[in-house]
């Protein structure tokens, strides 16, 4: 079993940010962009946490994830289904396109990239892990 202790507190101290976003923060800026910007890294640090997964393909993977959920939302995937009363399927998928949307978690990512080349714990994993 893998399990990166750093990475699993990073996870779980981005969640009570993001919880705490979600929860205080009513307004038009750090709830919809700063919020999006940290939910790539709190992605991010689970995959870190859990898998063994190099830094580039990790970072990669969850933007990749993260712009097919921002496409499930331009095709109303929620409302298709047939969700739209599961306040769970409304959240996690969510129901608004946007293109900051995507400006955000790519700007998510670039943060996460500089800041394991800068004081990353693992800085020459970038590829593999071996």
């Amino acid at each position: 079993m893998w399990f990166n202790f750093y990475y699993f507190v990073w996870s779980v101290v981005l969640f009570t940010v993001e919880l705490s976003i979600a929860v205080f923060v009513q307004d038009d800026f750090i709830r919809p962009y700063v919020g999006d910007v940290l939910v790539v890294i709190l992605i991010y640090a689970c995959v870190r946490a859990f898998f063994p997964v190099a830094i580039l393909p990790a970072a990669l993977g969850v933007l990749v994830f993260a712009f097919g959920v921002e496409i499930l939302q331009y095709f109303k995937v929620v409302e298709v289904l047939g969700w739209e009363s599961s306040a769970i399927a409304r959240t996690v998928i969510g129901t608004t396109f946007t293109w900051e949307d995507l400006i955000a978690y790519t700007v998510g990512v670039g943060i996460l990239l500089g800041s394991e080349k800068l004081i990353g714990p693992h800085k020459r994993e970038w590829t593999s892990l071996h």
